[in-house]
């Protein structure tokens, strides 16, 4: 299993949000890019970065900040955040960056989706996000009566092969990841899955790891010293 430290941008800061609310936000560091070496030189493999102004606005925004990242590191990264259109995609991906990952179009344009999958394969990773099961959309603003499960199977046959799958009642809260909801998903299809939300401990990472995820994104625990990226990477991947 890898493990993916995550750098959330707003403002061109290194931020968390908690369950995904701007109102509550916490700037751990000015400059992502000294966030992401610090990443890199504990052992990590994959940066996950979240645009949340581009989230927000539903374009990308801080494409220079996640330019620098690549420019600085030898790291693969995942992007996502805001990207709603073929241009969004291709913007991002000029960055140099390993793939995207798409939200809210997943729902509301499958045509556009499609096309992304034609064109780019398995850069195109589909982040879904649940709050109470159902998949949340627009920055996580909008709730929708779709649920998780039944997205990633009816994307699975539109040749999606890789899913980053969210907890927003996790997220951000350093509670423990949910392993029901996570091994339903483990169930519901067999592509790639990557954990995200409420990883707290080396212990969350173990209990990840024997699901059989892929990957396991961390966030919060990271900026908190909860979880020592070295110490981890060291137990979990080696």
């Amino acid at each position: 299993m890898i493990i993916l430290p995550a750098i959330d941008i707003k403002d061109g800061h290194c931020v968390r949000l908690y369950q995904g609310d701007y109102a509550q936000i916490t700037t751990y560091d000015t400059d992502p890019v000294q966030v992401a070496l610090r990443w890199q030189e504990a052992g990590a493999s994959w940066l996950h970065v979240v645009d949340l102004d581009g989230a927000k606005q539903g374009m990308p925004v801080n494409l220079a900040v996640i330019g620098r990242i690549r420019a600085a590191t030898n790291l693969h990264i995942e992007v996502g955040g805001g990207m709603r259109s073929l241009a969004h995609i291709e913007q991002v991906l000029a960055q140099g960056v390993d793939r995207v990952i798409l939200g809210t179009i997943a729902l509301t344009d499958r045509a556009l989706l499609q096309e992304a999958l034609a064109r780019w394969r398995e850069q195109i990773v589909v982040g879904i996000d649940a709050r109470d099961g159902h998949v949340a959309i627009a920055g996580w603003y909008k709730t929708s009566g779709v649920e998780a499960i039944a997205l990633a199977r009816t994307l699975e046959e539109l040749g999606v092969q890789r899913f980053v799958y969210t907890d927003i009642a996790r997220d951000g809260t350093l509670t423990g990841p949910n392993l029901e909801a996570l091994t339903s998903m483990q169930h519901a299809t067999s592509r790639a899955l990557i954990a995200s939300g409420g990883v707290h401990t080396v212990a969350d990472l173990r209990d990840l790891a024997k699901l059989g995820v892929e990957g396991v994104i961390v966030g919060k625990a990271l900026y908190t010293g909860d979880i020592d990226l070295v110490a981890a990477i060291r137990d979990i991947e080696e």
